[in-house]
C-alpha cells in the first residue's frame, strides 16, 4: 500500500485513510436511500411510475458507487467517492421518463450515452472545447438551477408543496381545524429532520444528512403513537436482502440492452424525427450537468486537500474524469442514473484522506451497505425528503458566483435557474440560458464573441423545443 498509494509521500496512514473514508462515506450513503426511493416512488404517494424497485435500484447505486469510488482510487489515486448525482437522478426520473415520457430502460440507454462519449471526449481532450463552448454563467448557474429544482420535489414528496387549480401550487395545509394529525404529522416531520441536518452541519458533525434521516425516521416511528392505528397500517415487511438482488438481476441489471434500444413506443408517440433529436440534445444535457458537477467537485474538494498542482489544476483529472466516465457506463448497465464525483468526499479529506486508499476503503463500505437494504427501506419519505431540501441548500453555493449587476450575465443565470424548477425540467433550464447569452451577445455588440460550438448547441436546443415540445 506504501508503494501503490504512496502514503508517506503524502504525509498519511493507513489508519488516517481508514477513517477518512469512514467519514466520506457516513456523509454520502443516504444517497443509497433518496436515489432508490425517487426510482422507486418519484412522487412520494407510493406510484411506481418507473416499474422498478426499491431494492434493485439501492443495488445498482450501491455497485455504481463501489466501482467509480474505488477506480478513482486505483487509477488517480485521489481520495474521493462516486455515486448517482443528485439532479442527474432527478433528470432521469422526471424529465426523461415523467416528462418526455421513455421508458427506464430507455432513458439508461443516454446515461450509457453520456458514459461512453464522456471516455471518447476525456481520452482525445475534446473534453475541454465543449466545456468553453458552454457560457460561464449558465456554467454558473446550472447547480443552482438544479438544486432549487431538487428542493421542490422534496418539499413536494413531504406534501408541503401542493398542487392548485388557481396558482398551480401552494403550501399545504397544517390546519388541525381542517386536517387530522396524521396528515399533518409527516410534513412537521420533514421540516424538523430538515433543520436536524442544518444545526448537524453547521456543527461540522460527520454524516450530518444521514444522521438527519435517522433523526426524521425516530420521529416518525415515535410520534406514531399520537395517531390512532398508525403503527397497524404501517404495513412493514423486512426481507432478505438477498430479495434487493433478486430484484436487481430482474428489473435493472443489463436492461440497457435487453430493452433499452427500442425505442418504438416513443417514436410511434412522437416521430423518428423528435426521437432523434430528443435523444441528441437530451444525451448532450446529461453530458453537460455530469461535466460541470464532476469538474466542479474535483477542483473544490481537491483544492482543499491541497491535491493540486502550482498550477491549481487537479492532480490526475484525466484520471479521475475516466473513473467517472467508466462508472457512469456501470451505472447504465446496472440500472442507475449518470454516476458522479460526491462533494461530499472533502469531509473525507478534511479528516486527513490524501490518498486513493480512502477511495477504496470508502468502496469497501458500499459494498457492505449492499446487504443493508432491508434496513434502509424502514427509512420514510419524510426523512428523505429533508434530505432533498438540504442538498437543494448546498447546491445554491454557485449562485454568490454569479455578476449580478451584468444583464449579459445575470439573464442568462436567471433565466436557467428559473426555468429548471417552473417547467420541471433541467434540460429547458440550460436550453434557455444558452438562448438568453446567445441573443444578448448577438445584440449588444459582442456577435463575435458568441464561440461556433455555443451557437451549435443553441441551435439544437432551439431545434427541440419547436420540434418536439
Amino acid at each position: 500500500m506504501e508503494k501503490f498509494f504512496k502514503l508517506k509521500e503524502n504525509g498519511t496512514t493507513v489508519r488516517t485513510e481508514f477513517f477518512a473514508a469512514l467519514t466520506t462515506f457516513f456523509a454520502m450513503v443516504y444517497i443509497l436511500i433518496v436515489n432508490a426511493n425517487m426510482f422507486a416512488n418519484p412522487f412520494g404517494d407510493g406510484t411506481n411510475v418507473l416499474g422498478v424497485s426499491y431494492g434493485a435500484i439501492y443495488i445498482a447505486t450501491a455497485i455504481s458507487a463501489v466501482v467509480g469510488t474505488i477506480l478513482v482510487g486505483l487509477l488517480a489515486n485521489l481520495p474521493l467517492a462516486m455515486a448517482s448525482g443528485m439532479g442527474l437522478n432527478a433528470f432521469f426520473v422526471y424529465t426523461m421518463c415523467v416528462g418526455f415520457g421513455f421508458s427506464y430502460a430507455n432513458a439508461l440507454v443516454l446515461v450509457l450515452i453520456d458514459g461512453i462519449v464522456f471516455i471518447i471526449l476525456t481520452i482525445t481532450g475534446l473534453r475541454q472545447m465543449i466545456l468553453h463552448a458552454i457560457p460561464k454563467t449558465v456554467r454558473k448557474a446550472i447547480p443552482a438551477g438544479i438544486g432549487l429544482f431538487i428542493a421542490f420535489l422534496g418539499l413536494q414528496n413531504a406534501g408541503i408543496v401542493i398542487a392548485d387549480s388557481s396558482t398551480g401550487v401552494t403550501l399545504g395545509s397544517f390546519n388541525l381545524l381542517n386536517l387530522t394529525w396524521g396528515d399533518i404529522m409527516p410534513m412537521v416531520v420533514t421540516l424538523l429532520a430538515f433543520f436536524a441536518i442544518a444545526i448537524l452541519a453547521k456543527k461540522n458533525v460527520r454524516g450530518s444528512v444521514f444522521i438527519g434521516m435517522l433523526i426524521g425516521m425516530a420521529l416518525y416511528y415515535l410520534l406514531g403513537v399520537t395517531i390512532p392505528g398508525f403503527y397497524e397500517n404501517l404495513n412493514i415487511s423486512v426481507s432478505s436482502p438477498f430479495a434487493a438482488f433478486s430484484d436487481f438481476g430482474t428489473q435493472a441489471f443489463a436492461k440497457v440492452f435487453t430493452e433499452g434500444f427500442d425505442f418504438s413506443a416513443y417514436s410511434a408517440a412522437h416521430g423518428s424525427a423528435n426521437l432523434i433529436l430528443v435523444i441528441v440534445t437530451s444525451s448532450l444535457a446529461f453530458m453537460l450537468v455530469d461535466m460541470f458537477d464532476t469538474l466542479g467537485t474535483l477542483h473544490g474538494a481537491c483544492s482543499r486537500g491541497g491535491l493540486v498542482d502550482e498550477n491549481g489544476e487537479v492532480l490526475n483529472l484525466n484520471k479521475a474524469m475516466l473513473s467517472d466516465a467508466i462508472a457512469t457506463t456501470t451505472g447504465a448497465i446496472c440500472g442507475t442514473s449518470t454516476v458522479t464525483t460526491f462533494v461530499e468526499s472533502t469531509s473525507g479529506i478534511a479528516e486527513g484522506g490524501r490518498t486513493g486508499l480512502t477511495s477504496v476503503f470508502a468502496g469497501l463500505f458500499f459494498l457492505i451497505a449492499m446487504f443493508l437494504s432491508p434496513i434502509a427501506q424502514l427509512i420514510p419519505g419524510c426523512a428523505t425528503a429533508a434530505a432533498l431540501i438540504y442538498v437543494g441548500v448546498l447546491m445554491m453555493q454557485s449562485i454568490g458566483e454569479i455578476e449580478w449587476g451584468k444583464l449579459d450575465v445575470a439573464v442568462p443565470a436567471f433565466m436557467t435557474i428559473a426555468f429548471m424548477p417552473f417547467t420541471y425540467n433541467i434540460s429547458y433550464g440550460i436550453a434557455f440560458g444558452m438562448f438568453g447569452f446567445v441573443a444578448i451577445s448577438a445584440f449588444t455588440g459582442k456577435f463575435k464573441d458568441v464561440k461556433i460550438a455555443t451557437w451549435i448547441i443553441a441551435i439544437l436546443f432551439i431545434l427541440m423545443l419547436l420540434l418536439t415540445h
